[in-house]
């Protein structure tokens, strides 16, 4: 007996420490997605990129990573959920190197797509890592309590590494940084997690991904083009609708193949379902704030990057508190849309805020209120999302039920920055157009950029707030007392075919 107390224990801190691990990858991919943000405005400068290209820089690497995460789930859940991990942590390190040591405009870009492109391994292998770790409902919530604060903070807490970064060494080492998290994480990784994978010959779907990413690419291009060309020139239309024309057909091929990347079955659930589209379009206003924020500061508030960064700190303490205390308190004991629905309308009133915003607005009237109340709102919608994006799928496809949240934060990341970037700008040309006889002055420039942003927050804010509709009516999921009765009061053997507890997905 005392052995196997013995050996439980172990069991039990080797799990820990696996999300130790796991949890290191997972904040590199994090802040990856925003470390850059903060930089923008000096690596601009250095590389002499436009405006209307600067949004490259975020998009490469999120459209990356989102186009090859299905690919990239399917190829944990087949070759090794560790294996996968360890070999996606030493490309994305690579990745990073080149990244820092690049010269101009297009060396970054490939460095950034090829960061995205690891990231796709990387994201699907620590989530299903995650899943098939902690299997006990209790510290499951725990586990993916701890995951959902990393995945709203990450994103803040990466702007301040990027401001500090960026005013005491130089913006090459916002990506630098990710070599020595990912050596410890490959080295803690290797000695503590246990490997997984999916029984079955592999066979993977290269005409869907090739379809899919063709797809997303077309969609985002044509978004940033619509800023030089306009929306209803032929060119943008022409790649919006091959853009719908790839995704249709992937959708087509999907149902149709024996092994398909994205199995329809995945993302037909409801509840599954709803968790994506949240995800998808709350990481719009997150990553439309995030932008707009540290140009405001930056270049209309004059805030040098490290500044910018620990301006960024309250949003950051507003995400922690909110998931890892309102939220894992409430998520084993409300239905899913009580959390999610609410953080959606909160977050969508934030980017409302915005509109509030002038050239001299103060920080604790303006940015600081759009903090609060966007890291209060994430921190209702990604621990629940996350936990439930996995909600009663087969093992064999905890891969690709990863992978699809990720895809649905990065393809939002990636549209949302593309579209409110274009909108902004636009915006922005406008008002310096219609003010053209007053002559160009730094107040009017400044004035110009406040409302470019205040018009792409608006759009950023609607959409926020259609989203929140669809899954409230969407995302019926009971919550898991009314569950955990209902499957106690089946008959013998009925409990064999029913979903288990959305705590326990």
């Amino acid at each position: 007996m005392a052995t196997t107390k013995g050996q439980a224990a172990a069991a039990g801190s080797r799990r820990w420490a696996a999300l130790l691990f796991i949890g290191l990858a997972q904040i590199m991919i994090v802040l990856d997605a925003t470390v850059v943000n903060i930089a923008l405005p000096s690596l601009q400068r250095d590389l002499g990129i436009s405006d209307g290209d600067r949004q490259w820089i975020i998009t490469a690497y999120t459209l990356a990573f989102g186009s090859l995460l299905l690919l990239g789930g399917r190829i944990a859940d087949y070759t090794g959920r560790k294996r996968t991990f360890l070999i996606a942590l030493i490309g994305f390190a690579g990745a990073s190197a080149l990244g820092g040591a690049a010269g101009d405009f297009e060396m970054l870009l490939i460095a950034r797509a090829l960061q995205g492109a690891f990231g796709a391994l990387l994201g699907p292998s620590t989530l299903s890592l995650l899943t098939v770790t902690f299997t006990e409902p209790k510290d499951r919530a725990k586990a993916f309590g701890v995951w959902g604060a990393i995945a709203g903070a990450g994103g803040a807490i990466g702007l301040l590494a990027g401001g500090a970064l960026t005013d005491y060494l130089d913006w090459r080492w916002c990506l630098y940084v990710n070599i020595p998290i990912a050596a410890i994480a490959a080295i803690g990784g290797s000695a503590v997690l246990t490997e997984s994978r999916r029984e079955g010959g592999a066979r993977f779907d290269i005409p869907g991904v090739l379809l899919v990413t063709g797809g997303l690419v077309a969609v985002v291009y044509a978004t940033s083009r619509a800023e030089s060309d306009g929306w209803g020139s032929a060119t943008v239309v022409g790649l919006f609708a091959a853009g719908a024309a790839l995704l249709g057909a992937f959708a087509l091929v999907e149902s149709r193949v024996a092994q398909p990347l994205l199995p329809l079955r995945v993302i037909a659930d409801r509840t599954r379902g709803g968790a994506y589209l949240a995800v998808g379009l709350a990481v719009i206003g997150m990553f439309g704030a995030f932008l707009f924020m540290t140009y405001y500061m930056q270049i209309v508030k004059g805030y040098s990057p490290v500044r910018t960064g620990v301006a960024f700190l309250p949003m950051a303490t507003a995400v922690l508190v909110s998931a890892g205390g309102l939220t894992t308190r409430l998520l084993p004991r409300v239905q899913p849309r009580m959390l999610i629905v609410p953080g959606m309308l909160i977050g969508s009133a934030a980017m409302l805020w915005m509109l509030t915003l002038e050239a001299g607005t103060s920080y604790a009237r303006g940015v600081l209120v759009v903090q609060l109340l966007f890291g209060l709102g994430a921190g209702m919608i990604m621990p629940v999302a996350i936990n439930y994006a996995t909600h009663g799928v087969d093992q064999g496809d905890s891969g690709v039920a990863s992978a699809s949240v990720n895809t649905a934060q990065q393809i939002g990341g990636s549209i949302g920055t593309a579209l409110l970037n274009t909108i902004a700008t636009s915006a922005t040309a406008d008002y310096l157009a219609s003010h053209a006889s007053h002559g160009m002055d730094p107040a009017l420039a400044k004035q110009a950029v406040v409302e470019g942003f205040s018009t792409a927050s608006a759009w950023a804010a609607g959409i926020i707030l259609v989203g929140a509709l669809i899954v409230a009516v969407v995302m019926n999921t009971p919550r898991p007392e009314h569950q955990a009765v209902a499957e106690d009061a089946e008959p013998a053997g009925a409990a064999e075919s029913a979903e288990p507890l959305p705590a326990h997905p």
